[in-house]
Formats: structure tokens, sequence, C-alpha cells
């Protein structure tokens, strides 16, 4: 649902919140953000626990879950809740994190694809954090077990499950089979036969 009337970052994060729903900002337009479903928990939880990890062991930065937001565009404002994200040490203000939505881009924004997602949608999402800065974006395709990363507009490429998905040159050094990105969506639907 979107509510046709424009406000800013700063009138969102003061809004109250409403119980079982949640906001971003489009060109200063009200959107509402679907829920999220079991698998798409399982994946950020898996995320967190390869990314966050590996950041503290090597003094990177700091790894968010779903639900923290960017202010990735001004006037009109975008704000914008990556599934996963990444913002590197040098970024985070002397003032610590934020007590709302940063004020920038992440330098690593992930996307976990939902059955109900348009691929045209995602990508036009995917489009706006390269251009307001973001350095590296994964998107993750729970159904077909791949990933998407994209380090610019122009420069994108697909790892199947085999494929070694690595942190560049925002998180060095790091490196994950893609298939370890879903695994646990193989362990949690053999528990259930």
């Amino acid at each position: 649902m979107t509510v046709k009337q424009r406000i800013t970052a700063e009138d969102l994060w003061e809004m109250p919140e409403v119980p079982g729903k949640r906001f971003e900002l489009v060109r200063g337009e009200l959107v509402e953000v679907p829920g999220a479903g079991g698998e798409h928990g399982v994946i950020v939880r898996v995320c967190m626990r390869l990314l966050d990890p590996y950041a503290v062991a090597h003094d990177l930065g700091e790894v968010f879950a779903d639900g923290v937001g960017y202010t990735i565009h001004h006037d009109p404002d975008v704000v914008r809740i990556p599934d996963v994200s990444f913002v590197a040490k040098a970024r985070v203000p002397r003032t610590g994190v934020p007590v709302g939505f940063w004020p920038f881009a992440p330098d690593l924004a992930v996307e976990i694809v939902s059955p109900t997602d348009r691929a045209e949608d995602v990508h036009g999402k995917v489009l706006e954090y390269l251009e307001a800065g973001t350095r590296l974006v994964w998107v993750l395709w729970p159904r077909d077990r791949r990933v998407t990363v994209y380090t610019s507009a122009e420069a994108a490429y697909e790892l199947g499950a085999d494929g070694v998905l690595d942190g560049g040159e925002v998180l060095p050094g790091f490196r994950a089979i893609v298939s370890e990105m879903f695994g646990a969506l193989g362990q949690a639907a053999s528990h259930r036969d």
C-alpha cells in the first residue's frame, strides 16, 4: 500500500510504530514493506552468523540485521531497509552508531528475494543502493540457491550453490560458499518430514 503524502526521513523516524507493519520511504512516499516469512528469517540469521563474527574479528565495522534504515537520498527522501547490511568502521561517526536512520547508504546491502518480489523492483532497489554509494550488493535468490553480486550498476555476476562469495574491498578476506547462505533451509525442510 502506498500513501500519497510526501514526507521526509525525519518524519518517518518520528512516526509512531504500527504493530505488525514496517515502512520504507521512496521518493518522499511512504511504502509499506510486507512482513518476512520464516525462510527469510533463517537466511538473515545465517548471514549474520557468517558476517558479524568476521567483521568483529577483523575490526572492520558494524553488521546489522533486517530492520535498520538508511537514508540514501534526500529531497525527495529515500529510506531503505536492507535485509542485512554492513557499515565500515571508518564511516561510523565518532559519536557512535546513530539513534535514528543511518544518514548514508551502507557499504554492503544484502537483499533476500521473497516469492512475491518482482525482479525489476529488486533491480531498481539495487540501483538505488549503488547510486547512493553502496559499494557491494548481494541479492540472494532462495528458490534457485544463487546470489547475484553487484559492485556497480554495470558490474554484476551470478554465483550458483558451489560459487564462492567474497567480501571484495568491503569485507577483505571474507569468503563463503553460496550454499552456506542457504544451508539451514535444507536442514529446516528435513526436520518437517
